[in-house]
């Protein structure tokens, strides 16, 4: 039975699931072909037309795919150069499966585009905000953990508190350039690994860190946003290679 044979199948009792199985599927499909014919970073993937023959599968699946990919950063296309691959990802732990990995090489990626921007936001917060900025973060402070405490879901209130720091740097880039790495890789970010709360160790240093700014002591602020950041990147590498498992 092919890929597109067992959706039909599933797509009758359940739409939705059927069509992220699918999508899956297809995704699964190609590291097993990139696995099996050992291509490697700079080494061209088939036409999307024979992925789609080779695999039975509509062009359009393999189209999407390859789209995440690039989007991701795994693939690079060129007109005339074809489809190239840019990141490893053949499986380097049983315990963690392929579509995980690559999740997670692509978050470790993003999330070292985005340390040095938080960090720096956190110092410029520390030294520029005004008195009512200084206000809000601690505030923001205070409903992040009071909803942490109260074990509900916490993201939210993050969100609104880290852009409550970008909007005291003084330099409104710093918030535009944040959300739209944020944006780019909604789902990874808001849902790693399927894991809503992963990160989840980090939020009582947000205390420290908005009464850092709060004082205006630019390298304590600093320093707990590095802390905060070093945390987020060992609970991605401990996902990388299987965790608890």
């Amino acid at each position: 039975m092919t890929i597109s044979e067992a959706s039909r199948i599933q797509e009758q009792v359940d739409p939705a699931g059927a069509r992220r199985n699918r999508d899956s599927a297809v995704v699964d499909a190609i590291i097993a072909l990139i696995e099996r014919e050992g291509i490697g970073i700079g080494d061209r993937l088939p036409p999307e037309i024979e992925l789609a023959e080779r695999l039975g599968v509509s062009r359009s699946s393999i189209r999407e795919a390859i789209k995440s990919w690039q989007s991701l950063g795994i693939v690079t296309r060129n007109k005339g150069a074809g489809t190239r691959l840019s990141a490893e990802i053949s499986s380097r732990s049983i315990h963690l499966p392929l579509t995980l990995k690559l999740e997670a090489e692509s978050l470790i990626r993003t999330h070292a585009v985005r340390r040095p921007l938080e960090i720096e936001a956190s110092r410029l917060a520390a030294r520029n905000a005004s008195t009512q900025e200084r206000k809000v973060i601690l505030a923001r402070m205070a409903e992040l953990i009071a909803v942490f405490e109260a074990a509900e879901d916490w993201r939210p209130a993050d969100h609104r508190f880290h852009a409550a720091i970008h909007d005291a740097t003084g330099n409104p880039l710093f918030g535009q350039i944040i959300w739209q790495i944020h944006h780019a890789f909604h789902d990874i970010y808001d849902t790693p690994f399927g894991k809503a709360h992963l990160g989840a160790a980090t939020i009582p240093l947000h205390r420290p860190l908005a009464e850092a700014i709060a004082a205006g002591d630019e390298t304590r602020a600093a320093a707990v946003t590095a802390e905060i950041l070093d945390i987020v990147e060992a609970d991605v590498r401990r996902e990388m290679e299987g965790g608890d498992a």
